[in-house]
């Protein structure tokens, strides 16, 4: 707290003050937390750091924004990439800086880490939440919007000749989509898969370290264009019959995002 206390006044641009006190923050609590950790002074700080990044390093362009509603559960689901979570930190910050309409999604993190000191805390405290099924229902049911990408460290640590080539889906987010009545907007990820090209999996060193992967890659992210591309929303009833239908559902979801893949690539100019 002494550490959020220092930065904030230091750091925090009036801009940024402004964008993380227009979003609603309905369930912040009298030491100001929300249920799953949310801090808004910690968000802030944060987001000094992210809005850099997104405007002036990663330069990224945001298509179909309108798609995301202001309010209501909402599943953004997207494909994974780049070994670090960058992708879902700039899907959030795209959605919590689109002006009109702003809100700040909910991330699904790994489960690995908040065994990491202090990282699962700081996630927790600007958005993320464990990737958990009973987690994820009861923010739909307090009708938040929740990022999701069900490639897992399939998507994140796959090796970079695989690049844009989705990984297999978890059906779990179609189950909730369908159980809680919610609609889906798919986003297509462009760039992120050039920020840290992994050429190798150390899988000797992840084991001992306790990590799904450890990519042999740069020590750094890479100043790689990003652009994402919202799609409209999807809707599934909940009326399937077998894990078969679940299955051609969660196809239909993926053929989405590879579209809108495939338009991102074919916006960019330039890798960097």
């Amino acid at each position: 707290m002494r550490i959020r206390q220092y930065l904030k006044p230091r750091t925090v641009s009036r801009e940024v003050e402004s964008i993380v006190d227009r979003l609603p923050m309905g369930n912040i609590g009298s030491l100001g937390y929300d249920p799953w950790g949310l801090n808004p002074d910690t968000a802030k700080i944060t987001f000094t750091a992210v809005r850099w990044l997104y405007e002036n390093y990663f330069r990224v362009q945001a298509h179909g924004l309108e798609n995301v509603a202001a309010s209501g559960r909402l599943l953004i689901v997207g494909n994974h990439s780049g070994q670090l979570p960058m992708d879902g930190v700039l899907v959030s910050f795209a959605v919590a800086n689109k002006g009109e309409g702003a809100r700040l999604p909910r991330s699904m993190i790994e489960r690995w880490f908040p065994s990491v000191p202090f990282l699962g805390n700081w996630m927790n405290s600007v958005g993320g939440v464990i990737g958990d099924a009973k987690n994820c229902a009861k923010m739909l049911e307090r009708e938040e919007a929740i990022t999701v990408f069900p490639e897992g460290v399939r998507g994140s640590g796959k090796p970079y000749r695989l690049r844009y080539q989705l990984q297999r889906f978890g059906h779990g987010f179609m189950h909730l989509a369908m159980e809680y009545n919610t609609p889906i907007v798919p986003v297509g990820v462009v760039g992120c898969e050039e920020t840290m090209p992994s050429l190798a999996n150390i899988r000797p060193l992840a084991k001992m370290l306790g990590m799904p992967y450890f990519p042999l890659s740069p020590l750094v992210p890479l100043p790689a264009r990003v652009i994402l591309n919202f799609g409209p929303p999807m809707h599934f009833p909940n009326d399937v019959t077998s894990e078969r239908d679940v299955e051609w559902r969660v196809e239909e979801v993926k053929d989405a995002i590879r579209d809108l893949i495939d338009a991102g690539i074919a916006q960019r100019k330039s890798i960097f």
